[in-house]
């Protein structure tokens, strides 16, 4: 018999999260349960009586950067592995571009100063572990009610709250708001690490997408375009550029990243004059009105570069 141990996921942390496959327009079912979907970043809890232990969906520690969720573990009654999303609450709304400052940051003064002015909360909505086992062969709405048992709520950690039936009045308050979204779950639903499941809808009220950041040029004026693409299958594929939101010390990674040959990687490309092309290893994420006949993306914003996805993520949508 293996060394219990080995089959710990509490001790090996050896685990992904479980993701949304499928975007799909607001609708009302009996069946499902909807949530808001919150601007920050995915996050499982580790929490027992000595520790709390964070780790984003790539499957590094993050406690650092967020010290001042070091005590949370104090918040639950069992050993337990949460399930949930990191965020910044400013004027009582997520704050996808300050969640992005703080994820990058590495100086532990600064991420001090910046955990005391701007707190982040740690808001779970799943949780897949109990005392010394996994849970999720139960079905959502069994491990929805341990969630509320096991967890003392505070300004840190909250519980995600739930709507039934009513999806798209749901939906139109989020939109309303300025709000991210909402996702709806199927109420039987069990949890499967690393797979992309169905059983989980999201509905954009706010359109954006994640992109590799394959290279840049400068424009008129000394303004630069970020060149953006996604996975079809194995294939790179040319989706926009965007000039809008690029902060200075985005633009430097960016500056810094490894230079290539463009046929290396991009030889379905547009030729842009004196473009720079550099290894596909970024991801950022850009904010749109919608997307044009011929792919593109009218009036894109950049919200910022994010380490907590792998560039083959991001995948190209819709294709005939």
């Amino acid at each position: 018999m293996r060394d219990k141990l080995e089959q710990d996921i509490f001790i090996t942390k050896d685990i992904t999260p479980m993701l949304i496959a499928e975007d799909k327009p607001p609708f009302d079912d009996e069946g499902y349960i909807y949530e808001l979907k919150l601007d920050g970043v995915r996050c499982f809890a580790f929490l027992d009586e000595n520790e709390t232990f964070l780790q984003n969906k790539r499957g590094k520690r993050v406690s650092g950067i967020y010290p001042e969720l070091s005590d949370i573990n104090k918040q639950v009654k069992s050993r337990c592995i949460l399930d949930g999303e990191i965020s910044v609450l400013n004027n009582g709304k997520p704050d996808f571009f300050e969640m992005q400052r703080r994820s990058l940051m590495t100086n532990p003064f600064k991420i001090e100063l910046a955990s005391k002015k701007l707190p982040v909360c740690f808001t779970a909505f799943d949780i897949v572990y109990l005392r010394d086992k996994p849970i999720t062969e139960l079905p959502l709405m069994e491990r929805k009610q341990i969630l509320s048992d096991v967890v003392k709520e505070g300004n840190l950690l909250s519980v995600s709250r739930y709507i039934e039936k009513t999806g798209v009045a749901f939906f139109n308050l989020t939109k309303e708001q300025g709000l991210e979204g909402i996702v709806a779950k199927r109420k039987d639903s069990r949890y499967y690490f690393g797979k992309r499941t169905h059983d989980w809808i999201k509905m954009k009220a706010l359109l954006d997408d994640d992109f590799v950041i394959c290279g840049y040029y400068r424009k008129a004026d000394n303004v630069t375009s970020i060149i953006l693409g996604q996975y079809n299958g194995k294939a790179l594929c040319y989706q926009s550029h965007v000039v809008l939101g690029v902060s200075s010390d985005d633009f430097k990674k960016i500056q810094s990243a490894n230079k290539v040959d463009k046929e290396k990687y991009y030889g379905g490309f547009p030729d842009y004059e004196n473009a720079v092309w550099i290894e596909p290893e970024l991801v950022c994420t850009v904010k749109f009105m919608e997307r044009t006949p011929g792919g593109g993306l009218r009036q894109p914003v950049f919200k910022g570069i994010r380490f907590d996805k792998a560039p083959d993520e991001c995948i190209v949508h819709n294709q005939k």
